[in-house]
């Protein structure tokens, strides 16, 4: 007889590991359930901090506290420490927490924000205490540009640094500087000037340059930009002084000029060299050509704080014009003669009435229409600006002065509180007719000049004010500001810096 050994089957090698298989699952679903059961026992922490390590504007109003799991409310909220304070309101969506500040950070300043103590929401309840945080972020520093009125300085933008103690000399000796204005991030200025051998002609030979600040900031991300992904990315960090040329005057005079919100539009009032009646608003885009704004001529215009309209003043009113080429006009208000400046959201603007009995007056225009008189003066209405929180609008104005057979304009910078249309003087300025004034963004200082006219009647004078009188000598002064009591009694500081149309940067 033959013995044989019998075979294993095929399918028992299949099976033994289906059996492994099936082990390994009820361990693994036994080891869900007890983690599960028991909870996890790592602390939650911050995932993002929205501000770590970035400079903050005025434009910059709320950051962002990305936890890892969801937070009881409360437990964040009561331990959340922010040194030096900043009073803000928060809101959350989700495992996000926004911060938002009531005012803006003060210029200058370094922050910290911690939280210790919180506790996550587990359940309807609350949970393992939060790994301890720290972020730190600090403020832009506080910085302005002036014309300089001396020595080397004469007719050259000037950059001075207030927190550094720095003073900077921006441009050319071979140009004198009639106006600028400041881009968004403070990295560069725009600015209109004329060779210095072309007095007396001034303005009719003035053309438009860029110089950069050497000032580099890291800003964060906007929060309304978080969804899109879109960040205000500064550029790269560039020397001061360099220079470039934006618009020549071959063609046409260059007159008035605007820059917008966002530095991406600048607006110049030309006139045609070989026909004076061609006038009017021209549009500068980066990498384009200049573009007329053809059939809108006008005299003074502001671009709107969304970057994207012109307010001009056209015969008897105001326009509001699309920044495009041949485009009908958006509304046109004509009650108004002037359009002096607009909040930082564009809500409110702050705009000037001629009256027929020869006053003025001036008016709060809300973006829904509403027309509010805050003052009517027999007097003129030279500035306007909004402090940050929109609650008072700081004025130079002028008090006619009937004295005798004289009359007089006596100019005083004041504070109108836009709920109650209360006017309070802040500063009499006399013999001051052409002042300039410029409101800190985090709306905590002004600045304003002091200038006196040359005896002179040279007309090889580089510098001269707004009716064309030759400027011998100008101081710069700074005025603090209480934003919650802006109308107690304050003193104006003298600066030793002497310089014109002094005006802060971003």
């Amino acid at each position: 007889m033959t013995l044989t050994t019998p075979s294993r089957s095929p399918r028992s090698f299949p099976l033994a590991l289906d059996r492994v298989a099936i082990a390994l699952m009820v361990a693994l679903s036994l080891l869900i359930g007890v983690m599960l059961w028991g909870g996890e026992r790592t602390a939650p922490w911050v995932r993002e901090f929205s501000w770590q390590g970035k400079q903050v504007g005025a434009d910059d109003t709320a950051f962002l506290l990305t936890f890892s799991r969801p937070m009881d409310h409360a437990s964040v909220e009561s331990n959340l420490r922010i040194e030096p304070p900043l009073p803000g309101k928060v809101s959350w969506a989700g495992r996000r927490m926004a911060y938002t500040l009531m005012l803006p950070a003060p210029y200058g300043t370094e922050f910290r924000v911690q939280l210790e103590g919180a506790k996550e929401r587990f359940g309807g309840a609350q949970g393992t205490v939060i790994q301890p945080f720290t972020g730190q972020f600090r403020s832009r520093d506080r910085a302005f540009a002036y014309i300089g009125v001396e020595g080397e300085e004469e007719g050259r933008l000037v950059l001075y640094n207030l927190n550094q103690q720095q003073k900077q000399i921006l441009t050319p000796k071979e140009l004198v500087v009639m106006e600028f204005k400041a881009y968004p991030l403070g990295d560069c200025l725009l600015f209109a000037a004329v060779p210095r051998t072309a007095q007396p002609q001034g303005l009719l030979e003035q053309q438009l340059y860029t110089v950069t600040t050497g000032i580099h900031v890291e800003p964060p991300v906007q929060l309304d930009n978080q969804t899109s992904g879109i960040s205000a990315a500064a550029t790269p960090p560039t020397p001061p002084g360099k220079v470039e040329l934006v618009l020549d005057s071959n063609t046409h005079q260059n007159l008035r000029f605007d820059l917008s919100t966002d530095g991406k539009i600048i607006v110049v009032q030309r006139v045609n060299r070989n026909d004076p009646a061609d006038f009017g608003p021209w549009l500068l885009k980066a990498g384009e050509p200049p573009t007329p704004l053809k059939g809108q001529p006008g005299g003074d215009f502001l671009i709107t704080p969304d970057s994207s309209s012109l307010a001009i003043s056209q015969g008897q009113g105001l326009a509001i014009l699309p920044l495009q080429p041949e485009a009908k006009p958006l509304n046109f208000l004509p009650k108004f003669g002037m359009v002096l400046n607009f909040s930082q959201d564009g809500s409110l603007a702050a705009m000037v009435k001629f009256n027929t009995d020869r006053t003025r007056s001036l008016f709060l225009v809300t973006s829904q229409g509403t027309q509010k008189q805050l003052l009517r003066t027999t007097g003129s209405i030279l500035n306007a600006q909004f402090d940050p929180t929109r609650q008072t609008l700081y004025c130079l104005l002028t008090e006619l002065n009937t004295e005798g057979n004289l009359y007089r304009e006596e100019p005083y910078l004041a504070a109108i509180d836009l709920k109650t249309s209360k006017l309070s003087p802040l500063l009499r300025l006399p013999d001051q007719r052409d002042v300039q004034l410029s409101l800190a963004p985090d709306g905590l200082a002004i600045l304003f000049d002091q200038t006196t006219r040359s005896t002179q009647t040279s007309d090889t004078e580089p510098l001269r004010d707004s009716s064309g009188k030759a400027i011998a000598n100008s101081r710069l002064w700074l005025l603090p500001i209480n934003p919650t009591a802006p109308t107690t009694n304050i003193q104006p500081e003298a600066l030793p810096l002497p310089g014109l149309r002094p005006r802060w940067l971003p």
